[in-house]
């Protein structure tokens, strides 16, 4: 008798689990409409937070760019109360920092959102190469105090 009592209460348990384990395929469709429209909000968040980091990294370096070229009309004012043979020398060296200054103006200016990977790459070396003008113009101001 103990026998058939389990037996029966086995049977009932996994009928009971087969049954409250199976979702209906509309269910399943409805599950994953779910999915889907959270993947697609996650993606646009995403999209949204790489165009933004985008537009802000633009709008720093154009403040840096617009501050050297204040910098180098600064330089060019100043050359103009030196000697003739040093101002030669300046004239050169400045025009190359501006030619820089431009490059990377440009390339800012050229730059296409097109993947985060290439945005994290894009960024390191322009930073790179802002830090690299920058302690160029701070070489350029030392040398003409001294």
């Amino acid at each position: 008798m103990k026998k058939t009592i389990l037996i029966m209460t086995t049977f009932a348990l996994m009928t009971g689990v087969f049954f409250t384990s199976c979702t209906s395929s509309s269910e399943k469709v409805t599950n994953a409409e779910e999915n889907v429209k959270d993947a697609e909000d996650d993606l646009k968040d995403a999209n949204e937070d790489y165009l933004r980091d985008v537009e802000n990294f633009r709008k720093e370096n154009a403040n840096k760019i617009e501050t050297n070229q204040q910098t180098i009309s600064d330089f060019n004012s100043r050359i103009d109360k030196d000697k003739a043979s040093a101002k030669a020398d300046y004239k050169a060296k400045i025009k190359e920092l501006d030619q820089k200054n431009n490059d990377l103006k440009k390339r800012m200016e050229d730059y296409k959102a097109e993947s985060k990977e290439n945005w994290e790459i894009f960024k390191v070396e322009f930073n790179s190469d802002m830090e690299s003008l920058g302690a160029a113009f701070k070489d350029f101001t030392t040398k003409n105090v001294e």
